[in-house]
């Protein structure tokens, strides 16, 4: 039986990268100790070499997801990530109508886990900024709160610092929660949405990523479409207009195999 194959969306001889699929950890965890999927692993397998994970993804968040295909690449790119010296894009689905735009700067502490981080001290609030960009909205009618109708809204959001949750937390903040975030959102709205559109996940994905190649020395632009579940619910909405079309693509292989 042929294994599941990751969706790779641009691969050369130092760095490959996949478009994660909602629900799929990138390498084992102690916070997930029954979980036996995961991309490191799968992703090693497809290609038949080792990978070294340079960043994370959340497991409910799908999209762009690199590794280095040696030990000085991931180097290399840890210091990129670390250092901030990239752009990330992502795109939510969530409550509320959001604010056209809003830079928002607002520290958060660092949320621990009962399995890793017992014997941590209580950490100290750490710088944390999210801009915010309102795509689309839409007014449904259904009586979800104490009011007739129910309105969402689609947002773009660009992180200038990497926390952990930060998008989402921040979301939560300014009481826009994410659709489907079991831990920041709002229980009522996550189960409609499951009940009614048949989305079962985050509704947050990670659609771009760009950064300056660090051998080849060129702008290099990672796009990761949508997946079935968040593409059916902007064409339900009637939001294709508000997002980039290669967002959409259930493909994208333009940058395979480039330098």
């Amino acid at each position: 039986m042929m294994s599941e194959q990751l969706d790779i969306i641009y691969r050369d001889e130092y760095l490959v990268a996949i478009n994660k699929p909602s629900g799929l950890l990138v390498h084992r965890s102690m916070i997930d100790r029954h979980e036996t999927r995961f991309a490191m692993q799968m992703l090693r397998d497809q290609i038949g070499q080792h990978v070294f994970p340079v960043h994370r993804l959340d497991k409910p968040t799908s999209g762009v997801l690199v590794f280095a295909l040696n030990a000085e690449m991931a180097a290399l790119m840890g210091n990129i990530f670390s250092e901030h010296y990239l752009q990330k894009t992502y795109v939510a689905i969530v409550r509320g109508i959001a604010p056209e735009h809003l830079l928002l700067d607002y520290p958060i502490i660092e949320e621990l886990d009962k399995y890793t981080d017992q014997k941590a001290r209580t950490p100290e609030p750490k710088p944390a900024i999210t801009e915010f960009f309102r795509l689309a909205e839409v007014s449904l009618p259904y009586a979800i709160d104490k009011y007739p109708e129910s309105r969402y809204s689609l947002v773009k959001c660009l992180p200038r610092t990497g926390r952990k949750h930060q998008i989402r937390r921040h979301l939560k903040h300014i009481s826009h929660p994410i659709i489907g975030d079991a831990k920041h959102g709002k229980g009522n709205h996550n189960r409609f949405f499951q009940k009614t559109f048949n989305a079962n996940r985050l509704l947050l994905a990670a659609t771009e990523l760009r950064f300056i190649h660090p051998i080849y020395n060129t702008d290099l632009k990672l796009v990761a479409p949508l997946d079935k579940t968040m593409a059916q619910l902007i064409q339900r909405f009637a939001w294709y207009n508000a997002l980039p079309s290669e967002w959409l693509a259930s493909q994208t292989q333009s940058n395979l195999y480039a330098p």
